[in-house]
Parts: structure tokens; C-alpha cells; sequence
């Protein structure tokens, strides 16, 4: 049944959440380099978008009648906004990349095209192209070619036509823009206080007649275009087929999936485009979109530095765990007490040390861990090989239909199967988003669990940039309630029970309505009652329901959302005790912290989960109730710093305007991310 409570769409609601990353591009107290960065951030979420979100509204609007009545709107209509919102944030992209380009010219950084070179620029960039690019460039002739070739998604191409007026001879080529081996970003010799870039786009129109030099010609141009592609993946249930081989057909059928998006240069002269359009029978429901010279902005998150420090973050150390500091052993630390790691504030190195002594250590038998996204050169992974090669039995629930990262997972779960690992690839109907290590080790003939529980993948790469937290603990209760989720995994016919760990998809929505419950009955007796959530998406409509009637029962609820938030905050008749906030900032919060009151004595927990249908229902999800006092009210200080910060915090609200929370005058500027650091640097040296 349509929902009748006030609910912002989940497309609308992620496209405000895009808009505050274009706000950090377009603001000048960012450092100029960063703002690049966050140009790219946006491009490449906005790809995805299309890649994900686009493609279910399109399907949908097949049935666009039979949506409406099921699910409470028309997809048309949705895509119909979507479509206005995005022509918005178009222009405001557009303004924002023109301003920084000003700002980089102020600071003697130069975006050139090839048309703007003299003539040493030139010679060096012929030079480049010789040694560098020449060997990577496999033009296609297209009115040669039988059919128009696949284009690859994530690729950015040239389309290439050239010309010959006396016999009026025209030739159509394609290349694609090498990116995946070299850098889009061509650094030209300085001069004097003066640095240029060129793209490599521009190096390769540079140099056109070189490529095409045994035709005869008198004109020729180059236009970038590129395709986004359906990247929903349809996995078939054919008994005859291992799963990771059903995922490895679902892959390669990606790579053709239907378009969805065709972006051209908006330079480019009409008969051309149609010229590319009837050649690669594009029908109606694919939409065209005139770009701007140069597409796949996500580059500039590469964008190189220049050695100019000072338009970028300043660099922040990572800060010595005051427990875990120059410690011989940590599993023997953690057999004393639960170890609190905050990344990135904390280094990631801590969990690696970890498994490198979980690798080496007679005693350890047994290594199991979950992996939904590894690093490239995964630290991680090298570990368990280690522990393979050293005598460890070492099980690794592998989530091959990690979107975007099936094709790494797939090779990562190949490669530690010929080491010796026992890989679980996937379970039917369930996603394993959980982030879960488990290590036994034999203590006096008994087995001890060892494990850590965290919000974040085990990714030394994101661990970097993404805020997290994890808890290292041997308290026993729960760590064989872990070992549970693990022999799960082997018998998914029997379900397991949990008395402490609350887990997607057993019991982790039961828990949370008795939680949301319990702060209800305690406002109706007249107590005090808070519900305070750190969260990435916040879209399942049974639990906004239940924090709507918290709100009406008086219970004062505070959210801080990253993302996607259907709830509206503020709304009368249902949610005036709701205030919502969400920060972007230099680090990407992706920390899940769940709070209740409790009369006083609060509950505090950690874990996977965002509140979404897909992962309280569909995925195996581990939240964490947090037992230790002292790393609870690490939580608890992490989250009212957060609460109070008036530098990048943005207030929800109905019209989704993305409004900056401003401080009072009795208020100290308060930058959260900054003031975390200082909390965390100011534990290191006590005990």
C-alpha cells in the first residue's frame, strides 16, 4: 500500500545529498585542489546514480501505473524531477569548475587545450605522445566497421571524423581515451613560477595526424563522448552453474548492457552526432546529454598536487592508540580489555598488525573474516596468505555481488582458494555486508575467539579517508555469538539465535522497534528519552514510521545522515520532536552509531547497518552493543562533537535546501572532524 506519511523520495533525497558535495567544490574556504577532488567525488557519484538508481526508475516506468498504486508515486513523475534537479545542478557544476579554474590560474596553475601550446609545449607534448601514448591507441575506423563496437562504460572516447574537400571523402573513426594506464592529467614543463596541465584528451587531438597519417585529409576534429551503462547485474539461478560462475557471465553481460546515458560534446556539429546516433541505433529511452568539452570529471580526484601543499588539506597524522601504542601482542591486549579503533583517525596498521600476528602465532588455529571491498594491493588479503603458508585453517566469506567490485572480489576469491582458503562465495538471497574478523586461538586446550566488529570494510585504502570505527574484543559471549553468523554461512538452513549481537536479518529490526519502544514508554511515564543516530541512509519507511510515533510520544530524537534521508524533520503532526543534520566534510562519514537513552544508563551500539529495507531484511548485518563505560562515552563525546559542529553540518528539511547550521554568538566555531582529532590526540597519552 502507498505510504501516507511524509516521506522524501530516496532519488530526490541522494541528489541533495550530491548537492552538498558540490557545495564543498564550490566553497572557497576549501582548499582549491580539494574543491577539484570534490568535482570529482560528485561526477563519479552521479555516474553511479545513473549506472544504479536511473536504471531501476526506467524499468519502473514500464509499469508505471501498477508502481503508483504499490509503491506511492510515478516513476515518470520521479523521473521528471530528477531530470529538473539535475539541470540545476548542471548549471551549478559548470559555475563551479569555471571558478576554480579561475582560482587555479592565481595560483600559476594552468588547464590548457591543444590548440593554446607554443612551441615547446608542442615539441613536448609530440614527444610525450610518441613515447607514452602512441602504443596505447587502437583507432577504430567506424565506416569500415561492421558493426558499432561495445563501448565500455567507465571510458571516455574521441569520435574522430576527417575530411577531404577536393573528392569530398569522409572518414569516422573512435578512440578510446587510454585512461586506464595512463593519467588523464599531462604535467607540462614549467615556466619560470608558471605550471601547465593539459589533458590527455587534448594530447591525443594534438597529434591526430600523426594517427591517421596515411590518409589524405584537409580537415579533421575530435569530439569526447561517453556512455552510461545499466549496471544492475541479473544473475540467473541455473543449477548447472557455480555461483562465482553465474557471476562471471552476469559481468561480461554488464559490459553490454543497455544505455542508458550518451554524452557528447556539445561543440560537436549536429550531422555528426546524428551520424553517431543512427550508427549506434540508439532508440528514445536513451538520454542524450550535451557535456562540456571533457567528460568523466571523477578524474579529478587524481588531479595531480603540483608539490603545492598549500592548496591541499593539511596533512593530519594518525594517532597512537594510547593501548595499543609499541604493545608486544594485541591479542593479549585485547584478552585485558575492548580496544576501540576510530579510523582514519586511528591508523589501519592496527588491524593489520593484528592479522599478522594472528598469522605467526602457534596458538592461533583459526582465522575466518568477511570481505565485502578490498584495497588493489590488499595488505589484508596478503595476511591471510601469510596464515595459509604458516598452517592456519583461514575461511573467508567473500561477497562476490559487492557492486562495482565484483570483478575484484571474483579474482581476490580465486586467489585465496589456490592459497589454501576456504571461500564461501555468496548465500541465495542474502547480501554480506558485515564487517567481521574472528580469530581462535588455544589457550590451556580451550578455544579463545578473538574479534573485531566495525562499521567500515577492512579496506586499507578507504580506511584512510572514510571515518569508522571498530572494536576489538575476546569478551566471549560475543564473540561465539560471532562464530554463529560464521556457521551460518555453512548450514543457511538453520537459524541462528542472538542474545547480544543484534543481526540483519534475524533479529536487528525486532531489537530496534524494542528500542524505539522502550524510549516511547519511558516519555509517556514522564522520563526523560533521546534517540540520537549517526547513519549513512535512513529510507526504511516502518522505522521512520516508528521514530514518527517516538516524536509524537515526545521523545526527542537527533539524526545525523550522511546520505539518503526520507524522513522529514520538523514536519507538523509528526516528527516536531525531530531535528536532522548531515556533514560533508574531508573525510567521508560512514560511521553507524546507534544511541537510546535508557533512563539514563544509555545504549550505545556500532555496526553495518543503515536503516534501508535492503539491509535490515536482505543482508547479513552485525550491530555491536557497545559493553565497555569508557569506549561508550568515547561514543558518546564523538557524537555531540558532531551534534555541534557549525562549520560543515547542513540542516534537513522538507525543500531539501541543503541550509549551512549557523553558530550563536555563544557558540566557539566548532569543525567536528577537526575537533575529533583533538579529542582522540588528547587520549594518546593517558593510559
Amino acid at each position: 500500500m502507498p505510504s501516507r506519511l511524509p516521506i522524501i523520495n530516496r532519488e530526490l533525497s541522494w541528489l541533495s545529498f550530491n548537492e552538498r558535495v558540490l557545495q564543498e567544490a564550490e566553497s572557497t574556504d576549501v582548499p582549491v585542489l580539494e574543491r577539484l577532488k570534490f568535482l570529482g567525488i560528485y561526477s563519479n557519484n552521479l555516474d553511479e546514480f545513473f549506472r544504479v538508481r536511473i536504471a531501476t526508475i526506467k524499468r519502473m516506468m514500464d509499469f508505471d501505473k501498477r508502481a503508483k498504486q504499490e509503491l506511492g508515486f510515478s516513476p515518470s513523475k520521479i523521473m521528471d524531477a530528477i531530470q529538473e534537479k539535475l539541470k540545476v545542478l548542471q548549471k551549478k557544476y559548470a559555475k563551479a569548475y569555471e571558478n576554480i579554474i579561475k582560482a587555479l590560474e592565481k595560483e600559476n596553475i594552468f588547464i590548457l587545450n591543444e590548440t593554446q601550446l607554443d612551441k615547446q609545449q608542442g615539441i613536448f607534448v609530440k614527444n610525450y605522445f610518441q613515447e607514452k601514448v602512441r602504443l596505447e591507441i587502437f583507432p577504430i575506423m567506424l565506416d569500415k566497421a561492421k558493426e558499432f563496437p561495445i563501448l565500455l562504460d567507465a571510458s571516455i572516447y574521441l569520435a574522430v571524423r576527417f575530411s577531404k574537400n577536393k573528392t569530398k571523402e569522409t572518414h569516422y573513426a573512435l578512440i578510446e581515451v587510454p585512461t586506464s594506464s595512463l593519467s588523464r592529467f599531462v604535467v607540462l614543463p614549467a615556466k619560470k613560477e608558471k605550471q601547465y596541465i593539459l589533458f590527455l584528451d587534448d594530447v591525443i587531438r594534438y597529434n591526430l595526424k600523426s594517427i591517421f597519417q596515411i590518409y589524405d585529409f584537409d580537415k579533421i576534429e575530435a569530439y569526447t563522448i561517453k556512455f552510461t551503462r545499466d549496471a544492475e547485474l541479473d544473475v540467473d539461478n541455473d543449477v548447472s552453474l557455480t555461483f562465482m560462475e553465474s557471476m562471471e557471465m552476469s559481468l561480461k553481460k554488464r559490459k553490454h548492457a543497455d544505455a542508458l546515458r550518451f554524452v557528447y560534446d556539445a561543440q560537436m556539429p549536429k550531422d555528426f552526432q546524428n551520424y553517431l546516433i543512427k550508427k549506434m541505433e540508439l532508440d528514445s529511452n536513451v538520454q542524450l546529454y550535451a557535456g562540456a568539452r571533457y567528460h568523466n570529471f571523477k578524474d579529478f580526484i587524481k588531479f595531480p598536487s603540483l608539490g603545492k601543499s598549500h592548496l591541499l588539506n593539511a596533512a593530519q597524522q594518525h594517532i597512537p592508540h594510547h593501548d595499543l601504542e609499541k604493545t608486544r601482542s594485541i591479542l593479549d591486549k585485547m584478552k585485558l580489555k575492548d580496544i576501540l579503533l576510530y579510523f582514519p583517525y586511528h591508523s589501519f596498521d592496527y588491524f593489520l598488525d593484528l592479522l599478522r600476528e594472528a598469522a605467526i602465532d602457534p596458538n592461533v588455529s583459526h582465522i575466518r573474516i568477511t570481505l565485502y571491498r578490498v584495497a588493489s594491493q590488499s595488505h589484508v588479503i596478503k595476511s591471510l596468505i601469510t596464515a595459509l603458508h604458516n598452517g592456519k585453517d583461514v575461511t573467508v566469506f567473500i561477497e562476490i555481488r559487492a557492486r562495482f567490485d565484483e570483478e575484484a572480489n571474483l579474482d581476490w576469491a580465486n586467489k585465496l582458494r589456490e592459497a589454501g582458503a576456504r571461500i564461501i562465495p555468496g548465500i541465495s538471497g542474502l547480501k554480506v555486508h558485515s564487517k567481521l574478523c574472528l580469530i581462535t586461538r588455544r589457550e590451556k586446550g580451550n578455544k579463545v575467539y578473538y574479534a573485531c566488529i566495525g562499521t567500515g570494510n577492512l579496506h586499507e585504502k578507504t580506511a584512510r579517508i572514510y571515518t569508522d570505527a571498530m572494536v576489538l574484543t575476546c569478551n566471549q559471549t560475543i564473540t561465539k555469538e560471532a562464530r554463529q553468523i560464521f556457521s551460518f554461512f555453512d548450514k543457511n538452513y538453520s537459524v541462528p539465535k542472538f542474545n547480544q549481537l543484534l543481526v540483519a536479518p534475524f533479529n536487528l529490526r525486532s531489537k530496534l522497534t524494542t528500542l524505539i519502544n522502550k524510549e516511547i514508554k519511558n516519555a509517556k511515564a514522564g522520563k526523560k528519552a533521546e534517540i540520537f543516530l549517526k547513519l549513512n541512509n535512513l529510507v526504511d519507511e516502518d522505522v521512520i514510521e516508528r521514530l514518527y510515533n517516538a516524536s509524537k510520544a515526545g521523545v526527542k530524537i537527533r539524526l545525523i545522515v550522511r546520505g539518503i534521508n526520507s524522513l522529514v524533520p520538523q514536519f507538523s503532526g509528526f516528527s516536531e520532536n525531530i531535528e536532522a543534520i548531515s556533514i560533508v566534510d574531508k573525510f567521508l562519514e560512514h560511521t553507524r552509531i546507534f544511541v537510546f537513552h535508557n533512563d539514563g544508563k544509555p545504549e550505545v551500539f556500532i555496526g553495518s547497518a543503515d536503516l534501508m529495507t535492503r539491509n535490515l531484511d536482505f543482508r547479513i548485518e552485525v550491530v555491536l552493543p557497545i559493553i565497555d563505560e569508557k569506549i561508550k562515552k568515547q561514543l558518546l563525546k564523538i557524537m555531540e562533537l558532531q551534534w555541534k559542529d557549525n562549520v560543515k553540518s547542513r540542516w534537513f528539511d522538507e525543500g531539501q535546501k541543503n541550509i549551512f547550521k549557523i553558530k550563536t554568538e555563544q557558540e566557539a566555531v566548532l569543525r567536528s572532524q577537526d575537533a575529533i582529532y583533538d579529542f582522540w590526540k588528547g587520549l594518546s597519552g593517558k593510559k
